[in-house]
């Protein structure tokens, strides 16, 4: 049976911190082979503990049973679209690559037939947009987003050199519920899918309002219908694990922060302007 993480005690209050994940290229890895790195299309649980821990300046053998244990929930601001990045490795010696098998002496065997060049490929997601919200006790959440504002270790999404742009803290900590959190929290997308989405909504045969959006949304649920193995158990080099936690996939109606539909009693705003891209159909 999947593993849940440990819920917080009950009679502890529960709190929420909104983050932001957002930069040029993200990779949430949940598995990994000699030669391939994926990316899954959304933040996974271990890539947001090992965020929040490096915040918190935790080495890697550091117990994270508590980050584990926060509820966890993301929604999809901007999927953005995956990159393949194509790699090949030789030896500058210009001598056979080695093998994984070592020798009685514990020195690695060349391969055979002799492979000159090694091909790897690495995934990444760019210019998606997430926002990743973690619900716990309010001591441990309110540490936590002030290790984010100030963090110990520099933050990644997913791998070292997936930098986040800013802000990651989205204000203060929430007294909501996770599901309530993400609901009310506005459309975090860039301002190009922004456009995009009114002009659409300007040229919808039927009437259609862009002042909210349904976007995809994932949340920590013990009664969940799906799985994933993304839980960590350590991120000790020579302890690494997984274990798996239920989850539920559902849609949420956010705020865009554009202008409501009129009403008899309330005009509707000109959202006005000349735009340059009209005569194009963009």
């Amino acid at each position: 049976m999947p593993a849940d993480p440990t819920p917080a005690r009950q009679d502890e209050e529960q709190t929420v911190l909104v983050l932001r994940l957002a930069g040029p290229l993200q990779s949430w890895g949940d598995r990994s082979a000699f030669n391939r790195r994926d990316s899954r299309p959304r933040p996974t649980k271990s890539g947001v503990v090992g965020l929040l821990a490096a915040a918190a300046g935790r080495p890697r053998e550091a117990d994270i049973t508590d980050l584990v244990g926060l509820r966890l929930g993301v929604r999809i601001d901007q999927p953005g679209t995956l990159l393949r990045d194509y790699h090949t490795v030789s030896d500058y010696r210009g001598r056979p690559l080695p093998q994984a098998g070592v020798n009685a002496k514990g020195v690695q065997k060349p391969t055979s037939p002799a492979k000159e060049t090694h091909v790897t490929h690495r995934y990444y997601l760019q210019d998606a947009v997430f926002v990743a919200a973690v619900q716990g006790p309010a001591a441990l959440v309110t540490a936590l987003a002030e290790a984010v504002r100030h963090p110990a270790f520099p933050l990644a999404l997913g791998r070292r050199s997936c930098v986040p742009t800013q802000p990651i803290a989205l204000g203060a900590v929430r007294d909501a519920t996770l599901e309530d959190v993400l609901a009310d929290e506005p459309w975090q997308a860039g301002e190009a899918a922004r456009n995009a989405y009114r002009r659409r909504a300007e040229r919808a045969p039927e009437p259609f309002s862009p002042h909210r959006i349904n976007l995809a949304a994932t949340f920590d649920d013990p009664s969940g219908e799906d799985t994933a193995q993304d839980v960590p158990r350590s991120f000790a080099p020579r302890e690494r694990g997984f274990s798996t936690r239920r989850i539920r996939h559902t849609w949420l109606s956010v705020p865009t922060g554009f202008p409501a539909p009129a009403t008899p009693d309330r005009p509707a705003l000109k959202t006005g302007g000349h735009d340059p891209f009209a005569l194009l159909g963009w």
